[in-house]
């Protein structure tokens, strides 16, 4: 039996029974469905595409001769929030799961050749200039007034709104370069100072990008180099079809 043919090599079914095999056996498996129920059939089909993902870029990987660090072998979890416990820094926050998909998503995590295909296939992905602009038109926040204040005895800056009162009133309406003298306080108001409150997005949108980018590109390559086997569900069963096709 076998999982399913990359460039029309056939793969062995022995790692998807290895994989499932860990994730029944395993911490998380009270949360797994029953077995032989229509949502573990969907378990061994989603666990099936997660492996032919990581074959493809491991296939890719040695195409294009890119330094693959040390794979750690993930114990794969259903599809949820969280896809692929392992070690080690690659983790993806919700949103980046979400936006990779599960499958790519769980492969990306648990496999060292998935993320150097990813950094390779990505690595020229910037966003527009318009992308900004449009980012930063819809999320951005005015910016924090700082007053530069000089005192007697040195400088500082403060938000004018946590000045005494009186204080305050006075910078405002005093001519510039002039000390105010309210009460026991004296102080000139040497600049008024706007702080922005949003970080660049250019990182954020970038990643992002890059995620659709990868995404479009893996969709292409799944197409065209993978076939995922019918039958997996109950290997060697006469009702289940022979015939393949493509995923």
């Amino acid at each position: 039996m076998i999982l399913g043919l990359l460039d029309g090599r056939p793969l062995p079914r022995t790692a998807l029974d290895e994989r499932l095999a860990a994730l029944r056996n395993g911490p998380r498996s009270t949360a797994l469905p029953r077995p032989g129920s229509s949502e573990d059939r969907q378990l061994i089909r989603w666990v099936a595409q997660v492996l032919l993902t990581e074959a493809l870029c491991e296939a890719v990987a040695a195409e294009r001769e890119l330094p693959v660090t040390a794979s750690v072998t993930a114990s794969v979890t259903a599809p949820g929030p969280a896809f692929v416990t392992a070690p080690g820094p690659a983790r993806l926050d919700q949103q980046a799961a979400v936006e990779l998909g599960s499958i790519t998503a769980a492969a990306y995590e648990g496999s060292a050749a998935v993320r150097a295909v990813y950094d390779s296939v990505t690595a020229e992905v910037e966003p527009s200039p318009v992308d900004v602009a449009h980012y930063r038109a819809l999320t951005g926040r005015p910016p924090v007034t700082r007053w530069h204040l000089v005192l007697p005895d040195g400088t500082f800056e403060a938000d004018p709104d946590t000045l005494p009162t009186a204080l305050a009133e006075a910078l405002r309406t005093a001519p510039p370069g002039e000390w105010v003298t309210v009460g026991p306080w004296t102080a000139l108001l040497l600049a008024t100072l706007a702080i922005p409150q949003d970080p660049d997005p250019a990182p954020a949108l970038r990643d992002a990008a890059r995620r659709a980018a990868f995404v479009r590109w893996i969709d292409r390559e799944r197409a065209q180099r993978l076939t995922l086997v019918e039958g997996l569900e109950h290997p060697g069963d006469p009702a289940q079809p022979d015939n393949h096709h493509r995923h």
